[in-house]
């Protein structure tokens, strides 16, 4: 298998450093607000990279996906609603996972949050690290990290060291992309912030510190073999990342970096919560376009090419679909016997180049081709009544094997055979069930459970909340 590194430049051959697990972190939401499509984006296209290294390359994987649950925004926003920041933050993570669950993304192994225990200790270990090996200095009651101590600081984003200013920082977890600067690791809270005191001082982490600790920590050190997410988050984010496990551990912090480029609104336009011109997956649904339409749309465009979203490009991704399933719907009434003399072929070039297509960074606009190149050839044959029983099964375990890292034909089947249920109704339910446990009126609250349970959707409760996601 070969990847696009960021940090090369280069396609390259993949393969996991240690065993047969890949390793691989991705930055997940910042959960101030709900996910918007462009960051689905950036997320669909990463569930394609994980699927086609299980199914394609034959690996494991072993994922992690963070939430960052405390920074300026999160602070902002949960004493805006008068909430605290933890319930405030399970409100959207709940919603984040609402919306992974309608598009089809599978579960990652870990999704950890920045504010557990185990990780904010990790955190201060690493600022331990870095402050013995010389790359920080204190100032206010804040832990920075002094770029001008590592000289490789820039190869990520290929920066300038000549612009660089000595000794610049800023104090914010808003960072400005045009110029690399000393930035935060430990941040002195201030009145009525969140605060904890691990070893350097009261404070909380800086976004940047949050994802290298984590990473380290939950997936065995250094190196890891992938790092991803969007293109927007190689300056400064990545970087920073870099810097500070490098500059703790001495090694190699990831051997791949891949990034998945903006997705555009029609006028050309970045989707940005900052400009308010976003639309989420609910936004989509509330539309009338179903998750399955959606998910292919996000595929249809190489994840490295900017995807310009319009609703004429869900229109086609819906034609492409009906196109697709209809192919389906015919091989179920074939009731003849024998073998169609080349349709066989057929269907293992399909299945060789589906895979040599996704083998190759991830080409899904090709793999995508190579599929309905065999809608095509499948059609026809059932057109002039050569198909017979035996080529069923060949075609069908064919796109059963597609569907495995596309993930669009079950998603689109159980479409068909269970009506959406709005994402308000559920929530509603759930908080009438959580009035009920309240009031310890528990006949009641597993009454609401198997109603939803009967619309398919399936609850978990844990000790930060209820969490649910459509079967």
């Amino acid at each position: 298998m070969r990847l696009f590194n960021t940090l090369t430049r280069q396609d390259e051959d993949f393969v996991p450093f240690r065993d047969n697990t890949v390793r691989m972190y991705t930055c997940g939401l910042t959960v101030y607000a709900r996910g918007h499509i462009g960051n689905f984006r950036t997320f669909v296209a990463l569930d394609l990279l994980r699927r086609t290294l299980r199914e394609v390359a034959g690996f494991k994987v072993r994922q992690v996906m963070n939430f960052t649950d405390v920074d300026d925004r999160t602070i902002l926003e949960s004493r805006k609603a008068g909430v605290s920041l933890r319930d405030y933050t399970d409100r959207y993570i709940s919603a984040f996972r609402a919306d992974a669950s309608a598009l089809g993304l599978e579960p990652v192994e870990l999704s950890p949050r920045a504010t557990d225990e185990d990780n904010l200790r990790s955190m201060v270990e690493m600022i331990q690290a870095l402050e013995a090996n010389g790359h920080t200095y204190r100032s206010d009651g804040s832990v920075y990290f002094k770029i001008s101590t590592l000289p490789e600081y820039g190869k990520l984003a290929r920066l300038d060291h000549e612009g660089i200013q000595p000794g610049a920082r800023i104090d914010s977890d808003q960072y400005e992309k045009d110029d690399a600067r000393d930035f935060v690791l430990w941040k002195a809270t201030k009145e009525n912030e969140p605060t904890w005191d691990f070893g350097v001082g009261p404070g909380r982490p800086g976004w940047h510190i949050e994802c290298s600790a984590m990473a380290l920590r939950l997936l065995g050190g250094a190196p890891i073999d992938i790092h991803a997410g969007g293109v927007d988050l190689i300056f400064p984010h990545h970087e920073n990342e870099i810097a500070q496990a490098e500059g703790a551990t001495r090694e190699t912090f990831s051997r791949f970096w891949v990034h998945v480029e903006h997705l555009l609104l029609d006028e050309g336009v970045k989707m940005s919560k900052s400009l308010g011109n976003v639309f989420t997956v609910q936004d989509v649904l509330d539309r009338g376009y179903r998750a399955s339409t959606l998910r292919y749309a996000l595929l249809s465009v190489h994840y490295r090419k900017q995807l310009k979203f319009t609703w004429g490009s869900l229109e086609q991704a819906e034609e492409a679909l009906k196109r697709l399933m209809g192919c389906l719907t015919r091989l179920d009434t074939v009731v003849g016997g024998g073998r169609h003399p080349e349709l066989a072929d057929r269907v293992d070039l399909a299945r060789r180049e589906f895979g040599e297509n996704l083998a190759q960074d991830l080409n899904a606009p090709g793999a995508l081709g190579v599929m309905f190149e065999l809608v095509r050839h499948v059609n026809t044959a059932i057109d002039d009544g050569e198909v017979g029983l035996a080529d069923v099964t060949a075609v069908t375990e064919a796109f059963e094997a597609f569907d495995r890292v596309l993930g669009v034909i079950a998603m689109r089947r159980a479409e068909e055979v269970t009506p959406d249920v709005p994402v308000a109704d559920i929530e509603r339910l759930i908080a009438d069930r959580k009035v009920a446990r309240a009031k310890r009126e528990f006949a009641a609250a597993d009454a609401i459970r198997n109603d939803l349970d009967a619309l398919g959707i399936t609850l978990e409760d844990t000790p930060t909340g209820t969490f649910w996601k459509r079967k």
